[in-house]
C-alpha cells in the first residue's frame, strides 16, 4: 500500500500506545479501514464495528479475523455499543464512521451519510480518547491515486461530562466533525 499507492500518514503519535480509544473518520470506501490501521501498525492494532451484513457467508469469518464486530444500523443496537465500550475499557483502539456508511456509492443507497452520535457516546462512557482521523484517496484505488491518512489530537470532551448523556454526545459529534474536515481539508 505504501508504494503502490504513494500512501503517506501523519499524526500517528496521537493514537494511545498502551490505552484504549475511540478513532474516528470519514468514510470514502470498503478499504478505508487498512490505511487507518497500517499508520499505526505495529504499535496497535484496531477493533472496528461494520454493518452486519458484512458478517454473513461468505465474508463473516474473515470480518472476526480482521478484529471487526456487528452493528445493526437499522435499529439502536445495545449490544454493539457495550461490545465497544468493553473492547476500549481493556486497552484497545475501536474504529467508528461517524457518517455511518460510505459517502459516495451505488443508485440503491439506503442510508445517507449523516453524522451519528455512536463514536462520541462510546468514548465519552468509557472515559477513553475520542481520536479524530481523515483519509483520501481510498475512493479512486482503481487509479493508483495517493492515499494520505492524518490522525489528531484528541477531541476534548471532559468539559462535557456533567451534561446528560445526549446533550455531551451531540456537542461532542459536532466537535469531532469539525476536526474531521479540518483534518480532510488538510490533505
Amino acid at each position: 500500500m505504501r508504494y503502490l499507492f504513494r500512501a503517506r500518514w501523519r499524526g500517528a503519535e496521537n493514537v494511545p500506545v498502551a490505552s484504549g480509544a475511540v478513532l474516528a473518520s470519514n468514510h470514502l470506501s470498503n478499504t478505508d479501514g487498512f490505511p487507518l490501521g497500517l499508520g499505526v501498525f505495529p504499535r496497535r492494532t484496531l477493533r472496528f464495528m461494520a454493518k452486519v451484513e458484512l458478517f454473513r457467508p461468505p465474508f463473516g469469518a474473515l470480518m472476526r479475523a480482521l478484529g471487526g464486530f456487528p452493528v445493526d444500523r437499522g435499529r439502536p443496537d445495545r449490544d454493539a455499543l457495550r461490545t465497544a465500550v468493553s473492547l476500549v475499557r481493556n486497552g484497545e483502539i475501536v474504529v467508528m464512521f461517524p457518517e455511518g456508511t460510505r459517502r459516495r456509492k451505488g443508485l440503491a443507497k439506503r442510508f445517507h451519510p449523516e453524522p451519528h452520535v455512536g463514536a462520541a457516546r462510546i468514548a465519552l462512557r468509557a472515559g477513553v480518547p475520542l481520536i479524530p482521523a481523515a483519509l483520501t484517496g481510498t475512493d479512486h484505488l482503481r487509479r493508483l491515486g495517493p492515499i494520505r491518512v492524518a490522525y489528531g489530537p484528541p477531541v476534548p470532551v471532559d468539559d462535557l461530562r456533567e451534561l446528560d448523556r445526549k446533550a455531551a454526545a451531540t456537542i461532542a459529534t459536532e466537535r469531532l466533525m469539525s476536526a474531521i474536515k479540518d483534518l480532510e481539508d488538510s490533505l
